[in-house]
């Protein structure tokens, strides 16, 4: 391990900042979903159970309510209040202003909280025109119907709004769905009580039968009709006076200034609201072009795997494979306390069936009885290097002093190689522009649950990645578990660097930039031990995703290089960029907002589309695992992957870029072994056997 790998601690600051970040998402979300689409059902008024008290049904619209004490009022004769409900709209608001302007005349506005805080300028405008505010509630849900909570803060949110927008507060009050006072019935005359005991002044229209020149209040809405009417009764000659609600009863204004405080709490409600609004537009941007980015990278990867299996089968001029391949082959399998699995490993390479065959373990340090167990492997074939611990590169390095042959094959001290995978493995070197063959891994303990889902990982998104990565020219990754490489090659590039966690996508980063190809063999199958629990899968990912970080970064001028090297950086450091970093930056809010459709929209539509993009996951998974000659029993995993597995992964890459930029080194992270890697292969033996057959 270079020592640059180990000067710092992992940070945890960023997990402060992300559990910061989420929450306020989180809050800014469910606040937009309360008030742009409610979730307590108070959008419909209940039909009337029992008349409004005798005393309130004198024909009087404006109502002062005090315990039993009812006190009724309207306009004087040839005086109108206009008011208009709801608002302020950005169309039509501006033009009911200009109208009132042009007669001289003022009205009353009974606002929405939701859209003055979604446009503070109108709603100051409103105020330094003279006009008098009043409450419409926040959302215009009907309080009959609203829970007590819901209620109050459909009028605490009102005023903290107006006082954010223009500094005021306000005691008239208009109830949603209610025309004149006959209609404050039933559940209604229980929600006017309520207000009332807050101090509100409850304003409610005359009926449309009575003349104006009697002393009307008429409330018309934002839009075309509710301008014609308005302007109508301007225009009406037997009219002396056209004022607020409280102007016209000779009243003080109950639109008053608020302080400091409510002020800048009502600002605060501001940003809240617009933040909520932002973050939603554009999160249903983001999770569109990520829902179809998703859906095309899927769709790529099953056309590119097809066009892979063509080319394979038909062996066209310019395939990789020229003749067979013979010649010698040095295997390095790097250990440190690995004595549960390097015996597994040892004796499945020397039962392979390419018999030419140098087997170099170097020994890295080792505390346990690794090296004892490959000493008591008696095989010339098999040769034994002691050094101190240094980490894996310079152990393959070491190795890589050692080879005799022009052929080396890279192995992990977790995997078992199945008979002919060596012999497999090498073919496509006949090819002289081929400088590394990248096999295919299988995970060997996938009893649990969270081994089925690396193996579906391993299936689907390693594997069919690699078969879209050969027909385009640009493998990133040839896995430590299963590689074959040119020892030219390898010197060409100074054998396996240190600058980075993940040594063998640096390893093969280089190749290309060094004019080599790097191609995927299907057939050559290895199996490997995964990680059992989540802490060992996080360590795993979290330097795989780190380390490759460093790799892209450090080879970010083949982006502008010519030949391989720049087909390479242009596709492969792109998907990369796009597929494994900038998009799982984005998942967990995505995750957050898909939440947030299924609780505030139509859930309905947002069970339909995670529905289809799971049916385009599986058709996908249900291809890749018979290119893979799997099971398909196996997918009945994939849907629970999308509730847990994915997040994990998503939560390793952002605390990853987060080290990344932070500029920390991360230190190696070692796996418990098990000796599992050769599980699945032993069962499928077991399973086959004429013993089992009996």
């Amino acid at each position: 391990m270079s020592p640059r790998h180990a000067l710092r601690r992992t940070p945890r600051g960023h997990w402060i900042l992300l559990f910061l970040v989420l929450p306020v998402v989180t809050i800014s979300l469910l606040f937009e979903g309360w008030t742009t689409h409610e979730v307590d059902a108070a959008r419909e008024k209940e039909p009337c159970t029992r008349p409004v008290p005798a005393a309130a049904d004198d024909g009087q619209p404006v109502l002062r309510l005090d315990g039993d004490r009812i006190e009724t009022a309207g306009m004087p004769p040839r005086t109108a209040a206009l008011t208009f409900n709801g608002g302020p709209d950005p169309h039509w608001t501006p033009r009911l202003l200009d109208l009132l302007r042009e007669h001289d005349a003022h009205a009353t506005f009974f606002l929405y909280g939701a859209r003055a805080a979604r446009h503070p300028a109108l709603v100051r405008r409103i105020r330094a025109e003279g006009h008098e505010i009043g409450s419409y509630t926040y959302t215009g849900g009907d309080l009959g119907t609203a829970s007590t909570l819901r209620a109050r803060m459909e009028l605490a949110l009102t005023q903290t709004a107006l006082a954010g927008t223009a500094g005021v507060r306000t005691r008239l009050l208009r109830l949603p769905h209610t025309t004149a006072a006959d209609t404050l019935c039933g559940a209604e005359w229980r929600a006017a009580q309520r207000a009332a005991a807050q101090g509100y002044l409850l304003v409610a229209a005359d009926h449309k039968s009575r003349r104006p020149s009697q002393g009307v209040i008429r409330q018309y809405s934002h839009t075309d009709l509710g301008y014609r009417e308005a302007r109508a009764l301007l225009g009406n000659p037997r009219m002396d006076k056209f004022s607020t609600v409280t102007a016209g009863l000779g009243r003080p204004t109950l639109t008053t200034p608020v302080g400091v405080t409510e002020r800048l709490k009502g600002e605060g409600l501001l940003w809240a609201q617009t933040l909520g609004h932002a973050f939603t537009r554009a999160m249903a941007w983001v999770l569109g072009v990520a829902g179809v980015l998703g859906v095309v990278r899927l769709l790529l990867l099953a056309v590119f795997a097809r066009a892979h299996v063509r080319r394979v089968d038909r062996l066209r001029p310019g395939a990789p494979r020229l003749r067979e391949v013979h010649d010698p082959v040095t295997v390095l399998v790097p250990a440190h306390n690995e004595e549960a699995g390097i015996g597994a490993t040892v004796r499945s390479l020397l039962a392979s069936l390419y018999p030419r065959l140098q087997i170099v373990v170097i020994d890295d340090g080792s505390t346990d009885r690794t090296p004892q167990i490959v000493e008591a492997i008696d095989d010339p074939r098999v040769t034994l290097v002691r050094r101190p611990n240094g980490g894996k590169p310079r152990a393959l390095n070491t190795g890589l002093a050692h080879a005799r042959h022009d052929i080396v094959v890279m192995v992990d001290a977790d995997t078992v190689f199945e008979p002919d995978a060596l012999y497999r493995l090498v073919q496509p070197l006949a090819h002289p522009a081929v400088g590394a063959v990248s096999g295919n891994t299988k995970v060997g303990n996938r009893r649990s649950l969270l081994g089925r889902w690396q193996h579906l990982e391993y299936v689907i998104g390693f594997n069919l990645d690699r078969r879209m990565f050969e027909v385009l020219e640009c493998m990133p990754t040839v896995p430590g578990a299963i590689g074959a490489f040119r020892r030219d090659a390898l010197m060409g590039v100074g054998g396996v660097s240190e600058d980075t966690l993940a040594e063998d996508t640096d390893l093969t980063m280089s190749l290309w930039r060094a004019g080599w190809r790097v191609v995927y063999e299907e057939s050559a199958i290895a199996w490997t031990e995964v990680p059992g629990t989540i802490g060992q899968l996080w360590r795993q990912r979290y330097r795989w995703c780190y380390g490759t970080l460093q790799s892209m970064w450090k080879h970010r001028r083949s982006l502008v290089e010519m030949g391989p090297a720049g087909r390479f950086g242009r596709r492969g450091l792109t998907y990369l960029t796009l597929f494994q970093v900038v998009l799982p930056l984005f998942a967990p809010v995505v995750d957050v907002f898909a939440l947030y459709g299924l609780c505030f929209r139509d859930p309905t539509e947002a069970l339909l589309v995670w529905l289809g993009f799971l049916v385009v996951q599986l058709v996908t998974a249900g291809y890749a695992l018979r290119l893979d000659g799997e099971r398909l029993r196996e997918l009945w995993a994939l849907p629970l992957q999308l509730f847990v597995y994915r997040q994990l992964l998503y939560l390793v890459v952002i605390q990853s870029v987060i080290t990344a930029l932070l500029g920390t080194r991360l230190k190696w992270h070692r796996m418990l072994r098990t000796g599992t890697g050769d599980q699945h292969l032993l069962e499928e033996a077991d399973r086959h056997s004429p013993a089992s057959a009996r």
